[in-house]
């Protein structure tokens, strides 16, 4: 993982914490969602932006987002071997298999 990426992804974390905590859900999600497509390919960042989605679902006791997040943890064991939709926001609102474009201001992170 490159210097720059390791950067925007903590960048997109953190602020998704902040706002996490400041119980702006939808906000946090958002940044949860950037720092998704982002770590897509390595498997323990990738893990962490499904945790932080998933204490989402626990706060909203959105059951479709908490089992949706359990099965997208295990699922994101693809990332050891490169098999993950490119792209994904990593929601439960998504299918876990759909490749999407990766937004403009994220690209360069993939160069």
């Amino acid at each position: 993982m490159s210097q720059k990426l390791k950067i925007a992804f903590a960048n997109e974390l953190n602020q998704g914490k902040l706002l996490f905590y400041k119980g702006k859900f939808d906000d946090a999600f958002w940044h949860f969602e950037r720092a998704h497509i982002l770590s897509q390919p390595f498997y323990g960042r990738h893990v962490k932006s499904h945790w932080w989605m998933f204490r989402i679902g626990i706060k909203r006791i959105d059951l479709r987002e908490i089992f949706g997040q359990i099965i997208r943890m295990i699922g994101s064991a693809g990332s050891l071997i490169g098999k993950y939709p490119v792209g994904n926001t990593g929601g439960a609102n998504v299918s876990p298999f759909k490749p999407m474009p990766i937004p403009e201001d994220l690209k360069v992170y993939f160069d």
